[in-house]
């Protein structure tokens, strides 16, 4: 298993549209003074998160300032200290543990989405059309994954190799990314050949444009994805605003089309 740790790149061209997505949805531009909120969020909303802060400004003119990265390495941050409000974690272990520091003003983590797990390849690939047996395929040298260690998504990956008795073949291949938003970037690049990604990125037009994917069967535990407000934040009920906004009907229908499946 080969550890790589290159710094990620942003996704700019794999964000979905704004319009496209919320233009029914939001309301006119808040008149309120400016004010924004500090985000921790994990590394499969590189793709979703702008969309969705977009839309949140122009329905309240409250601005999301977000930092991303794996939710291991964001949970470390804010257990060290790191003055944030929010945390978007890619699942509930991250956040639990920033409630038993009680560092959270809730007494658990709040669920607003969870993700599903696919395997993706190029369009131009000798392993087109694609199914799940191309990872056993003696032709695959490189097949990329978040650290299970660091990213939820990795260790979903881990968890459903194993369970599809695949895991010894595979991990000999296995390119190890800091996050599921690196893993994405390996195989789009061509540096590895298959990718075990979130559909988050998958889905988007820029991935369908150049890639196919194929669900991974639901063998994994659940992906639920939650949040903490910082109790230490000065943006509490900004914070809490946000994510009853994102956990609200409207907006649960509509993260299907992002790649996420609704809590509500």
């Amino acid at each position: 298993m080969r550890m790589i740790s290159k710094r990620p790149r942003a996704l700019l061209a794999a964000t979905l549209s704004f319009s496209a997505l919320f233009g029914g949805l939001t309301s006119a531009p808040a008149q309120a003074p400016a004010k924004e909120i500090h985000v921790d969020a994990a590394a499969d909303l590189q793709t979703v998160l702008p969309v969705l802060a977009q839309a949140y400004e122009h329905a309240t003119g409250i601005k999301l300032k977000v930092s991303y990265g794996s939710s291991a390495t964001l949970a470390t941050q804010i257990l060290n200290g790191e003055p944030t409000d929010l945390f978007l974690s890619a699942d509930y272990t991250f956040p639990e543990k920033v409630v038993a520091a009680g560092l959270a003003d809730t007494g658990d983590p709040i669920p607003y989405a969870k993700g599903t797990l696919v395997l993706w390849a190029r369009k131009d690939s000798p392993l087109q059309p694609l199914h799940l047996e191309a990872l056993t395929d003696p032709r695959v040298k490189t097949v990329a994954i978040a650290n299970a260690d660091h990213a939820p998504y990795g260790r979903a990956a881990m968890s459903a190799l194993e369970k599809l008795k695949m895991l010894d073949q595979v991990k000999p291949k296995l390119v190890v990314a800091e996050n599921i938003a690196q893993t994405a970037q390996f195989v789009e690049s061509g540096n590895a050949q298959l990718g075990l990604i979130s559909m988050t990125t998958a889905s988007t037009e820029h991935f369908t444009q150049i890639g196919t994917f194929v669900l991974v069967p639901n063998v994994y535990p659940e992906i639920r994805q939650c949040a903490v407000v910082l109790a230490k934040s000065e943006h509490r009920a900004e914070a809490h605003a946000f994510l009853d906004w994102l956990r609200s009907p409207s907006i649960q229908s509509s993260l299907p089309k992002m790649g996420l499946t609704p809590v509500q």
